[in-house]
């Protein structure tokens, strides 16, 4: 006797539901649903590797740049420096400067460290790690070539991030241009957080955008932002103050001490 037919003895009860048979409609299904699941898996792992590699990207872009291009500069402005060793702040001959050297340093106590002074704002120069001066459209004026708008450019991420900080330099700060013999002191006077990549006339000779009318020696700041983009530009502007001979030792001026 079968387990149904004891069942059906014991409790009265109807016989079990026979159960419903496997035809074809359900086979087409399953595998329908092992071939969708076969897709999605494989997008998965289509998205796990793009995720990787845009990673690795952002690693590159944001952190090897950064250490490739300090790199150099170091290298280049260990040179300058040796150098200037060799001729001294005392050498009676005139400065001549050569478009691929560099010219001096930037000291911005508000961002940190010292960057690396070169003629030229091309991509190729500033991904080298350093701040370019300005050759086109507005040619910059060295503060040692006489009045003029020292205007100069620096990546603010990846290739050195120079200018990074930017946003940390506020009125009244100092910003410093040492050269071989002579300290040039400027003081921050006005900022212009955001303005138009366009904006050529934040680089004029007199920035009267900033608020200026006359003639002077001015040092302007310019770097890309918001952070990560090149949208807009972020503009610093600094009036000389005052100059300071280099002595023997180097000693810097107060404002980085």
């Amino acid at each position: 006797m079968s387990v149904i037919d004891e069942e059906n003895d014991a409790g009265g009860r109807g016989p079990s539901p026979t159960p419903e048979p496997r035809g074809h409609g359900a086979g087409r299904g399953g595998r329908g649903r092992s071939r969708v699941a076969a897709a999605v898996s494989v997008v998965g792992e289509l998205l796990i590797t793009a995720g990787v590699l845009l990673s690795l990207f952002v690693v590159y872009s944001l952190w090897w740049t950064n250490v490739v291009a300090n790199r150099e500069a170091e290298r280049d402005g260990a040179e300058v420096r040796e150098s200037w060793a060799q001729g001294g702040p005392d050498a009676e001959e005139e400065k001549e400067y050569d478009a691929g050297d560099g010219v001096g340093f930037l000291h911005v106590p508000a961002m940190g460290g010292e960057v690396l002074i070169k003629k030229g704002t091309d991509t190729e120069e500033l991904n080298k790690g350093v701040a370019g001066y300005y050759t086109k459209p507005v040619e910059a004026t060295p503060p040692w070539e006489g009045d003029g708008n020292f205007s100069l450019a620096a990546h603010r991420d990846g290739h050195g991030a120079k200018f990074h900080n930017i946003h940390r330099i506020e009125k009244g700060d100092p910003i410093v241009v040492e050269t071989e013999d002579t300290w040039y002191v400027y003081k921050v006077y006005a900022t212009l957080p955001k303005t138009s990549k366009y904006n050529v006339e934040v680089l004029a000779d007199v920035p009267e955008e900033s608020g200026k009318k006359e003639e002077g020696k001015y040092i302007t700041l310019t770097t890309c932002t918001p952070v990560f983009t090149s949208d807009y530009r972020y503009i610093v502007w600094g009036e000389l103050v005052r100059t300071e001979a280099v002595d023997e030792q180097r000693t810097p001026p107060e404002e980085l001490r």
